[in-house]
This record gives structure tokens, sequence and C-alpha cells, in this order.
């Protein structure tokens, strides 16, 4: 078995219990008031700011013995830099506030989300972002494009108007990226690795779903 299958054997349930959580569900089929979704690209745009200073000290740590790890993660930096201001422009597009996207910190569960993925590949694995890259393409592949048209359906505008810039977009690259990161994590055979990752996964999943539990941002009223 590639640890690639094994990865999504032993993240799943995570995964589908994002799904079964009543406000994503909802968000996913019937979208979000004008409200949630600034709300939601708040958090949004720390989770991208942060992801490129995730990966490039995940690739610092990362020794000869993980050089395809860490050539993956310098092309992956080439390609997101800048991501974070795609979620400002969505974040103008719906008449929020772009200053206060950058002063504001975001929810307690994405802060403790994006403190969680410097640690882990500071102090457990550098190996442990390919958990939380996994998670993020997750997303983005699975249910960014679904997410888009639901929210700009509930909101009356079309995705083409403006405001889903970053989520229509990663919709389709993040397929791309999905297949790249299954070629990469063939290359990783190191049992510490490989729980490190199968950890960041599990709790990038779990983290992600606080966003709409008690205490996040999108939390029910």
């Amino acid at each position: 078995m590639s640890f690639f299958i094994s990865l999504v054997e032993n993240s799943d349930a995570g995964r589908r219990a994002l799904e079964e959580e009543p406000r994503i569900h909802a968000m996913i089929h019937h979208g979000l008031r004008l409200d949630e979704y600034r709300a939601f690209l708040h958090d949004l745009y720390h989770i991208v700011w942060h992801f490129c200073p995730v990966m490039a000290a995940a690739a610092a740590r990362c020794g000869d013995e993980f050089r395809e790890v860490r050539y993956a993660l310098y092309e992956r930096i080439e390609e997101e830099k800048g991501h974070e201001g795609w979620v400002l422009e969505d974040i103008e597009a719906m008449g929020g506030d772009v200053v206060a996207a950058g002063r504001e910190p975001p929810s307690y569960p994405v802060q403790a989300m994006i403190a969680y993925n410097y640690y882990a590949v500071e102090r457990l694995h550098p190996c442990s972002v390919l958990g939380m890259l996994y998670m993020l393409e997750v997303i983005s592949s699975v249910y960014g494009g679904r997410v888009s048209d639901s929210i700009a359906r509930a909101l009356g505008r079309e995705v083409a108007a403006g405001g889903f810039k970053f989520l229509s977009s990663h919709a389709t690259m993040d397929v791309d990226h999905m297949a790249s990161l299954n070629r990469l994590l063939k290359t990783v055979a190191d049992p510490a690795a490989q729980a490190a990752i199968i950890r960041t996964t599990n709790i990038n999943f779990h983290q992600f779903g606080q966003i709409f539990r008690p205490g996040g941002s999108l939390a029910p009223a």
C-alpha cells in the first residue's frame, strides 16, 4: 500500500466529520450570509498568509534524506506566493474592510491551527507540512467550487462578478496539486515522517472544523 493511500485511510474520518458538521453542510448546500462570508474570508486570509512561511520553515529543516520534499516546497512556495492578495480582493469585492483583515487576528481556531503548523514543522518533523498541504488541498479541490457557487447563489451574485477569486481558482488548481502531492508522498518512507504527516492532517481537519463550532467565527448563532 502506498503512503498516500494510508494517509487517506487514516484521515478520512476527519474529512467526513467536516461534511457532517451542520454549519459546513449548510454552507456547502445553501451558502452563507454576506456577514458570514466576510468573516470566513477574514479567517481564510490569515490561513493563506501563513501558508508560504510555514512551507519555508519546513523546507529549511529538511535534510538531504528529504530533499524531494524540500525541492517540492520551493516550487510550491513560488506558485502560492501572493495568493493572500486574492483573498483581499475578494474581501474588497464583498464590501469588507481590507485594512482590518491584516490588522485584526483571525478566530481562535485559526490562530491555533496556524500555531500548530509552525510548531509541527519546527519541533516535531519538517514533513509535517505535507499534512497541512493535504488538508487544504482536499478542502479546496473537493469543496471549493461547490462552496463558491452556493455562496454566490445565496447572495444573488455571479461567481464571475467578483468576490470568489480565491475559492474558485483553487478549486481547479488544487486538483493538479493533489496529483503532485500523491507523487511526493510516495517518496516519504520514513515511519516518523509518515506518522507526523498523518497527525498533522488530522489536527488540521479538526481545527478547520472548529471554525464552524462554538467559539469559531462561523459558529451557530
